[in-house]
């Protein structure tokens, strides 16, 4: 499987209490912060839910 970089470019402030938890889920907290994840369903659809916050790259 593969991985992926998933980095916080937007702020959480002002957006969807959902979109905020999803972000927390991913464990991204802080602007600019990154974490490294496999690329599972769950994860894509996390992703793909607050793609307008987040910069995703394959690793």
């Amino acid at each position: 499987m593969s991985t992926l970089k998933i980095t916080l470019m937007r702020s959480c402030a002002g957006r969807l209490e959902k979109h905020r938890k999803t972000a927390e889920a991913l464990g991204l907290r802080k602007i600019r912060q990154s974490v490294t994840l496999t690329d599972t369903p769950q994860i894509a659809g996390m992703v793909r839910k607050i793609s307008y916050m987040v910069d995703v790259e394959q690793v």
